[in-house]
């Protein structure tokens, strides 16, 4: 940081002349999440342009999708949020199952509402370790593991995947949980749910947590709808929106999903946005096992040896973890798709920083980068 400032002092002939400094983080830099590029221009230490700079990941999985089945496509769904894998496998499956108007049975419905509650404790959880290491805190990330590795456990027992599960097919789930599994994956959601508070008390009210994050990156509401931030990063600005509510999708629409919100839209109130949702999503999955509990049946349908969704589109959108996932499939009546467009969290979170940057400090950019909860990803696809 010494050398930093150096380099922004006068470098004109005449003793009043400056000039600002262009600052490059990442592609390769320890606090960005993956490989991002921030290109900041600064005046001091004071940020003045913000562009992010994506791409580094490119895997072109919107063009994949277009030489591989309808069975195929899901693993590539899989990977472009790989904190969030069932998730985003599951908005692809919901896309092609309307298109071909299959009805998922019911058990199955319950099951994929459970896990995709777990999977979105998983990933807030790793968020909410990793948001305060970049910051200097070392510890909550011990704990959130802790609890990660208790929900690992029954998903990996139900999908044989820790973290690409492919446990999503087209007209339901893989197969049949285990024997038993339902009450073990209740007694894992008590356990932590019962040390959540570990973690709460730890980091919430820390005054150097407090110092770091409490009024610094504050974003708009109007500012986050501009740029279509979503999920918990535009629900800590006061956004009340949240698909599981306003257009449920799967079985929510039979359950209450209280939606956690703040008005502060500050890096803090993003981290108990996520923080409060753990609660919220334990309890929602929960309720989910109860309900597997007191069905039957099938976990999935039949399908024909070759699977082609007739000739039209249909756009179908989640509520992952991290924000609004969308998914536009066109299909020509074959049996890969002709065109599948994603909508991803990440990358119009990430979007918003050219604006949520300017002005800030460049020791503060990193806390308001992590606070923006994103994938990289999910914005390269």
């Amino acid at each position: 940081m010494r050398r930093m400032t150096e380099m922004t002092v006068g470098v004109g002939s005449g003793a009043d002349e400056f000039a600002d400094m262009v600052l490059n983080i990442g592609p390769q830099h320890p606090s960005t999440h993956g490989v991002l590029r921030l290109k900041l221009t600064l005046d001091g230490e004071r940020v003045t342009a913000c562009e992010p700079i994506v791409g580094y990941m490119h895997r072109g999985a919107e063009k994949l999708f277009e030489v591989r089945d309808y069975r195929q496509i899901l693993m590539l769904a899989n990977r472009h949020d790989w904190l969030s894998a069932f998730g985003s496998e599951l908005g692809v499956a919901l896309a092609v199952e309307r298109m071909m108007g299959i009805e998922v049975p019911e058990r199955a419905v319950w099951l994929r509402t459970a896990l995709a509650e777990l999977n979105r404790v998983l990933n807030h959880l790793m968020f909410l370790g990793s948001y305060p290491l970049e910051i200097g805190a070392i510890t909550p990330m011990f704990y959130a593991f802790r609890e990660r590795e208790t929900l690992q456990a029954v998903f990996e027992e139900a999908s044989g995947g820790r973290m690409h599960y492919m446990f999503n097919r087209v007209g339901g789930l893989k197969e049949e949980v285990p024997s038993g599994w339902t009450g073990r994956a209740r007694d894992a959601i008590d356990k932590v749910r019962r040390r959540m508070p570990d973690l709460d008390d730890l980091i919430r009210r820390n005054e150097i947590f407090l110092a770091r994050t409490k009024g610094i990156g504050v974003l708009a509401p109007e500012t986050a709808a501009a740029y279509g931030v979503s999920g918990p990063a535009a629900r800590a600005s006061g956004v009340d929106f949240d698909l599981r509510r306003d257009e449920p999708y799967l079985a929510y629409d039979r359950l209450d999903v209280p939606v956690v919100t703040r008005t502060a839209g500050d890096c803090h109130a993003r981290f108990e946005c996520l923080l409060d949702q753990v609660y919220v999503s334990l309890d929602l999955a929960r309720q989910c096992l109860d309900e597997v509990d007191k069905t039957s049946g099938p976990v999935n349908v039949r399908l024909p040896k070759v699977v082609k969704a007739p000739e039209g589109h249909t756009y179908v959108w989640t509520e992952n973890p991290l924000g609004l996932n969308g998914y536009y499939l066109v299909s020509r009546g074959e049996k890969t798709p002709w065109r599948l467009k994603l909508r991803t969290a990440s990358y119009a979170n990430v979007q918003a920083l050219s604006t949520l940057l300017v002005g800030c400090l460049v020791p503060d950019m990193v806390s308001i980068l992590g606070s923006m909860f994103f994938v990289v990803g999910d914005i390269d696809k």
